[in-house]
């Protein structure tokens, strides 16, 4: 996704057992590792907290970079709050 040297990559839920650039189950945000524009060159991490912690609930388990991602949008902290109340 995204246009030419402006990368905007999907952060999904998908079955392990299906391939890496197959079908997914849900869109659970994106990143945007260079910005919205060169005047705004900051990393935008656009992640839906509330669809994260749904699936680390069921059992997702998170890549190193999303999880890198998800604890910079918060996510994480989220579901460790969540698993500490039950």
């Amino acid at each position: 996704m995204g246009k030419k040297k402006q990368p905007t990559y999907r952060v999904v839920a998908t079955d392990a057992r299906r391939a890496r650039s197959g079908a997914f189950l849900e869109i659970v945000g994106t990143y945007q590792p260079r910005g919205l524009s060169s005047a705004e060159p900051e990393t935008v991490i656009s992640i839906d907290n509330d669809k994260a912690v749904a699936w680390l609930s069921q059992g997702a388990q998170p890549t190193e970079r999303v999880a890198k991602l998800l604890k910079a949008s918060g996510a994480l902290d989220a579901f460790a709050a969540s698993k500490a109340a039950k």
